[in-house]
C-alpha cells in the first residue's frame, strides 16, 4: 500500500482548483466565523419589508456557500488521507461552524411563516430582486406544518452538534481504525486485505482467496458488532427524534419530504422487487450451475462467470472505454468528460489511509472532483462511468442554475451516473462479436441490476424496518440487526445461496445507513437511468434533449418533475417494472451463452 506522498501528482485531484491552499481555507474561515454575527441584524425584522426578507436570504445564500466551501474542501483533504489529524481538525471545525450557522439563521423560516400570508404574497411580487427565492418560500410554505416556533427550531438546530457524531465515529473506526487480517495469496505470498481490494479479491477465481477475503473483512467487523451496533441504533434514534419533533409519522416520511419525494415511491420499489425476487432466485441457480459448485456461498457472488474474459484495465484504457460508451450523449458532453479526464478532477488510486469506495463531490464556483480507489477490474471502469455522470450533471445544473438552485435533490443524483452505465455496457455489448466475452459482458450487467436494484432494495427494506423498530421502542441490539439482516439476504438471494453466517456482519460497514433512507435512491435512479439510456439508444424524438433538460434543472422543480423532463414518471411503478423485465430478458440471453 502506497503512502500518500508516493502517488504521482497527475493521478490525484487538485483541490486548489477549490481552495488554493490551507493558509486560504483559514482566512476563509475566520470570515465565516464573523459573518455568522450577521444574522443578528435581520432577526425578529423579517416581516418588517420585502427589502429586509430579500436581504436576509441573500445573506443567508452567500453564506451558506462560503460554509460549504469550508466543509467540502476539508473533507476532501481529510479523505484522501484519513489519518491526517490536520485535516481531521479542519474538517471539524468546519462542520462544528455550519452547526452555528444553523444555529444563528434557525429564526429565518420561522419568522417567515409568522408573516401574514397577504403580506407575504405582496413582498414575492415585489421587484427588489426576492422573486429569486419564490422556489424557497414554496418550499419552506410546503413545510408550515412541521415547523416550529423559533425558539424550539433554534433548540433543535443547536442539538445539531452533539447529535450527529454517530456518522463520524463510524468514518473514523472504518476508515482509519479497523484492519483486517492479511491472507495467503495464489504463490504462498502475505496479501493485505483493504476496503480498496476487497471487491477484486472476491472477483478472484480461486475459491480459496474468495472465501480467506470474506473471513478476514467480516472477522474484524465481528468484533466490533456491539460498538458499531450501538453507533448505528443511536443514529436511527435520533431519526426517530427529529421526525417526532416536527410531527411526521415516521423517520422515512421526514427524509423523503426533506427532497419532496412521495413515500409510495419508495413503497412502489419494494413491491415491484418482491414480485420479481423469482428473477434473482434464478440468478443464484444459474450461478451455482456456472461455477460447478455444491453449494452457493456468499463468497461466490462477485466472481465472473466467463473466466476466459476476466481481465485488468489501465486507466488510461478505461478512460478510452468511457469515451466511446457516452457518445450518444453528444460532443458537448463529450467535451466536458475529456476536460475532467484532462484536467485533474479525478483521485485515482487507493493509498494507506484514503477513504474507501468512490463518490463524486466538490462546491459551487468551482469544477466538480471524482475520488476512486481504481485496482483495474471492471467494476472500476463503470465507476469511472458512474462517478463522472455524477460530476458532469453537477457541472450542468452548475452552469445553468444559480447557488440557490444548484444542489440537485439526492433522488435524483443517481439517475446521470447509472445512465452512464448502462450506456457504456450496452456500448460494450454491441461490439462484442465473441460469444464468451459477449457471456462475460452480460454476466456483468446482470450484476449491476444484483448489486444495485435487488441489493441496494434489501438495504433499503432492512434500514425500513430498523427504524420502525427504532421508533417503537424494540431491541436494536447487535444480533437483533443481524437476525433481520440474515433473514433478509434469505429472502433475497433465495434457496440456492447458502447464506454465511459472516454477511449477517454486513450492515456493519455500509456508510451509506448513517444517512438515513439514502440507499433506495440508488434503485430507483437505476430503474429511471434503464429507461432513459433505452429512449435515447432508440433515438426517441426529444430524448436526449430532455435529458440534457434533465441535467441543468438542479432543484429547480422537485424531483420528480424533473424526471418526467427526461420521459420518466417515478410516481408510477412502471419504471422500476421495466427495468426488472430487462433484468429477467438478460438473464435469458446470459443462460443461452454458457
Amino acid at each position: 500500500m502506497k503512502k500518500r506522498w508516493e502517488i504521482e501528482e497527475k493521478d490525484t485531484w487538485r483541490l486548489e482548483d477549490m481552495v488554493e491552499s490551507d493558509a486560504r481555507w483559514e482566512e476563509l474561515f475566520a470570515q465565516a466565523k464573523e459573518e455568522i454575527g450577521g444574522y443578528e441584524r435581520f432577526q425578529g425584522r423579517l416581516g418588517a419589508s420585502a427589502d429586509t426578507l430579500y436581504e436576509c436570504l441573500a445573506f443567508d445564500d452567500a453564506l451558506s456557500q462560503k460554509l460549504e466551501l469550508l466543509y467540502v474542501y476539508a473533507r476532501m483533504r481529510s479523505d484522501q488521507d484519513t489519518a491526517q489529524e490536520t485535516y481531521q481538525d479542519m474538517f471539524s471545525r468546519a462542520q462544528t461552524l455550519s452547526f452555528k450557522a444553523g444555529e444563528a439563521s434557525a429564526f429565518v423560516v420561522p419568522e417567515i411563516l409568522a408573516i401574514p400570508e397577504d403580506t407575504l404574497a405582496g413582498y414575492r411580487q415585489s421587484d427588489n430582486g426576492i422573486r429569486h427565492f419564490d422556489r424557497v418560500f414554496e418550499q419552506i410554505l410546503a413545510r408550515k406544518a412541521h415547523t416550529l416556533p423559533k425558539e424550539q427550531e433554534l433548540l433543535l438546530a443547536q442539538s445539531q452538534d452533539a447529535t450527529q457524531g454517530y456518522s463520524q465515529i463510524f468514518t473514523m473506526f472504518n476508515n482509519a481504525d479497523v484492519k483486517f487480517p492479511a491472507i495467503t495469496g495464489e504463490n504462498g505470498e502475505e496479501l493485505a486485505v483493504t476496503h480498496g481490494n476487497y471487491i477484486s479479491l472476491m472477483e478472484n477465481q480461486d475459491r480459496r482467496i474468495r472465501r480467506d477475503a470474506f473471513l478476514s473483512l467480516y472477522s474484524a467487523y465481528a468484533q466490533f458488532s456491539n460498538t458499531l451496533a450501538a453507533s448505528f441504533a443511536s443514529n436511527a434514534k435520533q431519526a426517530v427524534f427529529y421526525a417526532r419533533a416536527r410531527s411526521y409519522a415516521s423517520s422515512r416520511q421526514y427524509y423523503l419530504g426533506e427532497n419532496e419525494v412521495p413515500e409510495a415511491v419508495y413503497d412502489n420499489l419494494l413491491e415491484a422487487v418482491h414480485r420479481h425476487l423469482g428473477g434473482m432466485h434464478r440468478y443464484a441457480a444459474l450461478r451455482k450451475k456456472a461455477l460447478g459448485l455444491d453449494e452457493l456461498h456468499m463468497y461466490d457472488l462477485y466472481v465472473p462467470l466467463v473466466k476466459e474474459a476476466d481481465r485488468r484495465y489501465s486507466f488510461e484504457e478505461a478512460k478510452a472505454m468511457v469515451r466511446e460508451g457516452l457518445k450518444p450523449l453528444g460532443e458537448e458532453y463529450g467535451a466536458i468528460l475529456e476536460e475532467g479526464f484532462n484536467s485533474r478532477w479525478i483521485d485515482v488510486y487507493e493509498n494507506e489511509g484514503k477513504r474507501s469506495g468512490a463518490y463524486s463531490w466538490g462546491t459551487y464556483g468551482s469544477h466538480p472532483y471524482v475520488l476512486m480507489n481504481f485496482h483495474g477490474t471492471l467494476n472500476d471502469v463503470f465507476t469511472l462511468a458512474h462517478e463522472m455522470g455524477h460530476s458532469i450533471h453537477t457541472w450542468y445544473s452548475d452552469h445553468n442554475q444559480p447557488y440557490t438552485y444548484a444542489g440537485y435533490k439526492i433522488f435524483v443524483a443517481e439517475v446521470a451516473s447509472t445512465c452512464n452505465e448502462a450506456l457504456l455496457i450496452r456500448h460494450l455489448l454491441e461490439r462484442s462479436a465473441d460469444k464468451r466475452e459477449r457471456a462475460y459482458l452480460l454476466n456483468h450487467f446482470l450484476e449491476s441490476f444484483r448489486g444495485t436494484l435487488f441489493r441496494q432494495t434489501m438495504f433499503a427494506e432492512f434500514e425500513k424496518i430498523v427504524h420502525e423498530r427504532a421508533a417503537s421502542g424494540g431491541s436494536l441490539t447487535a444480533g437483533a440487526l443481524c437476525q433481520i439482516y440474515h433473514g433478509l439476504n434469505e429472502a433475497y438471494f433465495g434457496p440456492d445461496t447458502v447464506v454465511d453466517p459472516q454477511i449477517d456482519y454486513e450492515w456493519e460497514r455500509i456508510p451509506h445507513f448513517y444517512t438515513p433512507f439514502y440507499v433506495y435512491q440508488y434503485a430507483t435512479g437505476f430503474s429511471a437511468a434503464v429507461a432513459i439510456s433505452s429512449r435515447i439508444l432508440k433515438g426517441e424524438p426529444g430524448a436526449l434533449e430532455g435529458y440534457k433538460e434533465f441535467l441543468k434543472g438542479g432543484c429547480a422543480k422537485k424531483p420528480v418533475e424533473l424526471l418526467k423532463l427526461a420521459g420518466v414518471d417515478m410516481g408510477s411503478p412502471a419504471p422500476v417494472e421495466e427495468a426488472l423485465k430487462l433484468f429477467e430478458g438478460l438473464l435469458e440471453e446470459f443462460a443461452d451463452c454458457l
